[in-house]
């Protein structure tokens, strides 16, 4: 019998979270996790209320913007940024946590991160945005690639 470490067992509840992604172009969960406890749960998708873009199409395919461009165009939220909207709207502190995510966080959601107080990314694939590896790594905030292969 094989019992996952804790980064394990966090990244594969990205995996599941990343389920209810309502984006064409990539699905994405992150989880916010203090002591061992999950505080709150996102994934990439329109506003609540808004059609999807499973519904209307996507809006960056339309206009031809390559990934990991001009985030401010594109009807969805990010993975991490509704985790940290929860946690917000909830009124759970996640000042020291750490953050799951199935890619590194773009410039946008690498601002937000800081500012909440994230202590640790811990992230399964790149995302081509140099200037938020930069950022995120100058803020003193542990940066980890999870190197734990591929689950059954």
């Amino acid at each position: 019998m094989h019992r996952p470490s804790w980064d394990e067992y966090f990244i594969e509840i990205t995996r599941l979270v990343a389920k209810r992604s309502t984006c064409l172009r990539r699905q994405v969960g992150a989880v916010v996790v203090k002591d061992k406890n999950i505080l709150a749960t996102g994934y990439n998708g329109a506003p609540s209320g808004v059609p999807h873009c499973l519904d209307t199409g996507c809006l960056r395919e339309k206009l031809k913007i390559p990934s990991g461009e001009r985030h401010e165009l594109c009807r969805g939220l990010h993975a991490e940024q509704n985790a940290i909207i929860q946690a917000a709207k909830h009124g759970t502190s996640i000042d020291g946590a750490t953050l799951y995510c199935n890619t590194m966080p773009c410039i946008i959601c690498s601002k937000m991160i800081i500012n909440a107080g994230i202590k640790r990314v811990v992230y399964l694939t790149g995302y081509p945005d140099q200037l938020a590896e930069e950022m995120i790594k100058a803020s003193g905030i542990v940066v980890e690639k999870y190197e734990g292969g591929e689950s059954p």
